[in-house]
C-alpha cells in the first residue's frame, strides 16, 4: 500500500482502474461528480464542498484519501460511512470474480473501484472525489466531473510528480477535461501558464478562484469557529462566513469552494445562499474531517494536523504564532521518503521537542530524525511509540502550556 511502504507502491498507469471499472460495468458513469486535486487543501475543499451538497439535499458521496482511524473514513454517503459488512462483502465478492478476471490491482485502485461501485449501487447523485496522488495517472482520473479543482501546487512526492511545480502542475492539470470548468484555487507565478496552457488545449474554462474571492478578515467565536469576511470582485458578499473548521489555513480553500458553487448554480444546481452558509457553518460536524488543526483538549491545549509537507507545515506554524501559550511542546514523526530539513527549517527552536516514529515501515526512524534536527538547533527527546511521546509532552505540559502533534498523517492517526 502506498500510504505504508511509499513510491514503491507507485502505478503510473489506469490500465487496471479501467479494467475493473469496466467489469463492474462503468459505475462512475451513473452519477455526477466533482474532482479535487492539489497538493494542500484537497481533503478540506472536498468536504466542505459535501457538506453544501449534502445541506442543499443532494444525496452526496465523497471519496477521500487517507483514512485516519478506520478504512471506512474513504468512502461516505450523506457524511455516513460505508458499513463494515459492505466493504467485507464487496471484497468476497470481489475475490471470487478475481479467479476469472486475474487482476492484480493496488490497494488504492481497489479501493476506487469499490467506492464508485458503492456510490452507484446506493445512487448518490453526486459524488465528491479526492485524487490520491497527482491526477493524469491517478485512479480517480477516469472520471468525466462537473467541475474539476486544483487546490494549489507544492514540492511533493517530487520522485514520483517530478522535480519542479511547473512538472508537478502538469501532472495535477491532468485532472482537467475537454470543455469541463475548472478551478485553480491558489494562483502561482510558476504554474498559472501551464494551467492556461492545458486549459486552452481542452477548451476548458478556466478560474483562478483566489482572483475573485478573498477574505478581507477572520475571527474566532466562542466556540472556536472562524467567522470571516469574504468579499467577491471587491464587493462584500458574506460579512459573517462560519466556517467550524479551525485552521486559519482554511481561508486558502474557501475561494476554490465559492467559486465551484458558483459554477454549479451557473449549470441549473439548485443550492441556495443558506445551503453554503448552514453546509459551511457545520462541515465538519456533517462530513467527519478529522486531523485539521483538531482540538483534542484542554489545559493544556492538545492539538493535532496532518500537515506533511513544506507548504502545509509553514500555514500549520503560522497558526501556531496566533495561538496563545507559556511554553509549546512538539510530538514530531515524519516519513522517510521526504526531505525532512524542508519540515525542520520552518519549526521554532525554542519549542521542547519529543521525536517519534508511527508504527509503519515508511516512517524514519526517531533517532535518524533527531540528529537531522540537531543541524537546525532543534533538540529534543526520543520515543519509539507516538503515544508514548504524546503522553509524555502531555504530563511535562503546564495547564497554559501547548502540545502540538503532526508532522505526518500517521503521527495523528495514532493519538486520535
Amino acid at each position: 500500500m502506498f500510504q505504508r511502504i511509499g513510491p514503491a507502491a507507485y502505478k503510473d498507469n489506469l490500465d487496471n482502474t479501467v479494467m475493473l471499472d469496466g467489469y463492474y460495468g462503468n459505475p462512475h458513469r451513473r452519477f455526477k461528480t466533482i474532482h479535487v486535486a492539489g497538493t494542500n487543501g484537497k481533503g478540506s475543499v472536498s468536504h466542505m464542498l459535501a457538506a453544501v451538497l449534502q445541506t442543499a439535499g443532494f444525496k452526496t458521496g465523497l471519496y477521500t484519501s487517507p483514512h485516519l482511524k478506520d478504512f471506512r473514513e474513504r468512502i461516505r454517503i450523506n457524511g455516513v460511512m460505508i458499513s463494515t459488512d459492505e466493504v467485507v462483502n464487496w471484497v468476497e465478492n470481489y475475490r471470487i470474480n478475481n479467479e476469472l478476471w486475474n487482476i492484480e490491482p493496488s490497494f488504492f485502485e481497489l479501493t476506487v473501484a469499490m467506492a464508485f461501485d458503492y456510490f452507484a449501487q446506493k445512487e448518490v447523485d453526486v459524488a465528491v472525489v479526492e485524487v490520491g496522488l497527482g491526477g493524469r495517472l491517478d485512479s480517480t482520473n477516469i472520471i468525466t466531473p462537473e467541475v474539476s479543482i486544483i487546490t494549489n501546487i507544492g514540492l511533493d512526492h517530487t520522485s514520483l510528480l517530478g522535480d519542479s511545480l511547473e512538472k508537478i502542475a502538469y501532472e495535477k492539470a491532468g485532472i482537467i477535461k475537454a470543455g469541463i470548468p475548472a478551478v485553480i484555487g491558489f494562483t502561482q507565478i510558476e504554474t498559472k501558464k501551464v494551467f492556461d496552457e492545458v486549459a486552452a488545449l481542452k477548451l476548458a474554462p478556466l478560474f483562478f478562484a483566489d482572483q475573485e474571492y478573498s477574505i478581507v478578515y477572520g475571527l474566532t467565536d466562542l466556540d472556536g469557529n472562524q467567522v470571516l469576511s469574504v468579499n467577491k470582485n471587491g464587493k462584500k458578499l458574506y460579512h459573517q462566513l462560519k466556517l467550524d473548521l479551525k485552521g486559519m489555513y482554511q481561508q486558502l480553500n474557501l475561494p476554490a469552494v465559492l467559486k465551484t458553487v458558483e459554477l454549479l448554480r451557473h449549470m441549473g444546481w439548485d443550492i441556495s445562499e443558506e445551503n453554503v452558509l448552514r453546509g459551511l457553518a457545520n462541515a465538519k460536524k456533517m462530513t467527519g474531517l478529522m486531523g485539521r488543526w483538531q482540538v483534542l483538549g484542554y489545559n493544556p491545549l492538545l492539538v493535532c494536523d496532518t500537515a506533511h509537507n513544506a507548504e502545509g507545515m509553514k500555514e500549520v506554524v503560522l497558526q501556531m504564532k496566533q495561538t496563545p501559550y507559556e511554553k509549546l511542546h512538539i510530538v514530531l514523526g515524519l516519513v522517510k521518503d521526504k526531505d525532512p530539513k524542508k519540515l525542520l527549517e520552518l519549526l521554532p527552536a525554542d519549542a521542547e521537542y519529543y521525536f517519534t516514529k508511527a508504527d509503519i515501515p515508511r516512517a524514519m526512524e526517531e533517532k535518524e530524525l533527531a540528529g537531522i534536527a540537531a543541524e537546525f538547533g532543534i533538540y529534543g527527546s526520543t520515543y519509539s511509540s507516538v503515544s508514548k511521546a504524546f503522553d509524555v509532552a502531555r504530563s511535562r505540559a503546564g495547564k497554559n502550556d501547548m502540545v502540538f502533534a503532526g508532522g505526518s498523517t500517521f503521527v495523528v492517526a495514532e493519538i486520535l
